[in-house]
């Protein structure tokens, strides 16, 4: 039964989920580091929000560790490359709480428009200063999307029916879905001199990071109020600070910081500015519902395979997994064959699918591949950390579709890159279930790939396969299957032994002296 770890407030509903798919639960918050690792190698699973820290060493102890859920979006407080490393699945929860982050940015620009915050500060201080705060209308403003995935369209969206124009900066936005939105789709210079309101709605990268600089926040039109509730790090706290002082930005309002928990910021105590603790998904619904998510998505993980809104692994839906595990099956096997035969220097890989296997998610295929393949080389390998370990050493990955008529009705081809040129292998699956091999290195040559098998290479000469069998033979080893092919009579030819007993280095080396016999290499699946 898979164990899960629940190491940080959430709610209960998480764990009610878990026993009832038959998982077992242990809720254990508010542990040291050094507490949570001398327990974590008892779990299968680690479900986190954000104050549970999963780093290197974390993982590192993490002996049985095969997925960390984190109940929210950020996974700032996960090593996501230790983790890949590691193969455990890293998930979130994207969409638990995007309604009320959105709804948390709309409740900001309010405040901005009518300086609400202040207006109240004012008014409980016996103050009445009706003069002073005057506001702005949302309507008719424009607002400008810093990113419009799920977040920003749903802000998109509250913005429309508040009668606002919105125009929106985002590399993936398409014409099409920005028609579809309502929006229009504009460059980020277009967006920093058009827009009265300003909010940001995209992660925390190498190319966003600082996003609203010091130059980028001088484009933008005098007056211009900002609300910050996706990432810290977005916006150079100190150049708004100092837009704010200057008056040419006309209010701010900041939801993360870019340290937090943010306890002596300059921009504390500056006049149209407006802060809250990261409370973007600080609601009741939010709270259920991404534990819940999490919760179902981290079950379906460990009781079926199936992978959704994972950070460092292809997403597999529960649906999906049974039909594609054969596939994997298959594609894990020839990446295996390929591991095995092909020797270190493979630079590229090549993973094309025909037939019904072209109509399925090919991602997970290819993940399936290189943890073969790269399985030879380490037995830590997995779907997980294969692409991960694949791309540290600089091999390149190609997926081709092809739609084109093929002898069998689904293939599997993998081509890897080498030294001395191209080798391929291919296979196809039998019932639509039993993995089956049907070609390797341009030879014809159909054979199961199961268990302890020979392969040799040589020439198609008369009395060469008694040969082979008399050998092993002498050494009491049992033959289970047959497989031959061969390019040509007379030519090179193939054989592929499937054997009940292990092949000692002694036998390999007298097998390496029939005559006839090019190569010879032990086998295990």
């Amino acid at each position: 039964m898979p164990k899960v770890l629940i190491s940080d407030q959430m709610s209960p509903k998480a764990a009610e989920i878990f026993r009832a798919r038959g998982i077992e639960v242990d809720e254990i918050t508010g542990l040291s580091k050094d507490e949570l690792l001398k327990i974590i190698g008892n779990y299968d699973g680690l479900a986190i929000r954000s104050a549970t820290k999963a780093t290197k060493d974390v993982i590192a102890a993490a002996t049985n560790l095969k997925v960390i859920g984190r109940a929210g979006i950020g996974v700032d407080n996960v090593d996501i490359p230790a983790a890949s490393g590691a193969g455990v699945v890293v998930m979130n929860t994207p969409f638990g709480n995007s309604i009320t982050t959105a709804e948390h940015a709309i409740a900001l620009m309010f405040a901005l428009a009518r300086q609400l915050p202040e207006a109240d500060a004012s008014t409980q201080a016996g103050k009445w200063e009706k003069n002073r705060f005057m506001g702005v209308e949302l309507t008719a403003k424009t607002l400008g999307l810093i990113g419009a995935g799920n977040i920003g369209s749903i802000v998109a969206d509250r913005a429309l029916g508040l009668k606002m124009k919105v125009i929106a900066y985002d590399p993936f936005l398409t014409p099409e879905r920005a028609e579809t939105m309502g929006v229009t789709k504009v460059t980020l210079d277009e967006l920093l001199a058009g827009a009265d309101f300003i909010t940001l709605h995209t992660p925390l990268t190498d190319s966003t990071r600082n996003i609203l600089s010091a130059e980028n926040l001088a484009k933008t039109r005098p007056g211009v109020r900002i609300i910050n509730c996706a990432r810290g790090g977005l916006i150079d706290e100190a150049a708004l600070k100092a837009g704010l002082d200057s008056g040419h930005i006309g209010g701010a309002a900041l939801d993360v910081f870019v340290e937090e928990p943010a306890k002596a910021s300059p921009l504390f105590g500056t006049p149209n500015f407006i802060s809250t603790p990261h409370l973007g998904a600080s609601t009741d619904e939010a709270q259920v519902n991404v534990a819940i998510q999490v919760a179902e998505q981290m079950s379906d993980f460990l009781l079926t395979g199936g992978v959704t809104n994972a950070l460092n692994v292809p997403s597999l839906s529960a649906e999906e997994a049974p039909r594609l595990r054969p596939y994997m099956q298959l594609a894990e096997r020839l990446g295996s064959l390929v591991g095995q035969l092909v020797a270190d220097g493979v630079s590229a890989v090549k993973v094309e699918v025909e037939g019904a296997a072209a109509e399925l998610n090919i991602k997970p295929i290819t993940a399936a591949v290189l943890a073969g393949l790269m399985r030879t080389h380490s037995d830590t390998v997995n779907m997980v950390n294969a692409p991960f370990l694949a791309r540290e050493r600089n091999i390149e990955i190609a997926e081709v579709r092809h739609e084109r008529e093929t002898d069998y009705h689904t293939l599997v081809r993998v081509t890897v890159k080498t030294p001395d040129g191209d080798r391929s292998v291919a296979g196809t699956l039998f019932g639509m279930t039993k993995p089956r091999l049907t070609e390797i290195f341009g030879i014809t040559v159909e054979a199961d790939l199961n268990g302890r098998m020979l392969y040799i290479v040589n020439e198609d000469k008369p009395g060469f396969i008694g040969s082979i069998g008399t050998l092993l033979g002498s050494h009491g080893i049992n033959i289970g299957t047959f497989n031959l092919g061969r390019r040509a009579a007379g030519g090179e030819a193939v054989l592929l032994l499937r054997l009940d007993e292990a092949l000692t280095p002694e036998v390999i080396a007298e097998a390496e002296k029939v005559e006839g016999v090019k190569l010879v290499k032990a086998l295990s699946f």
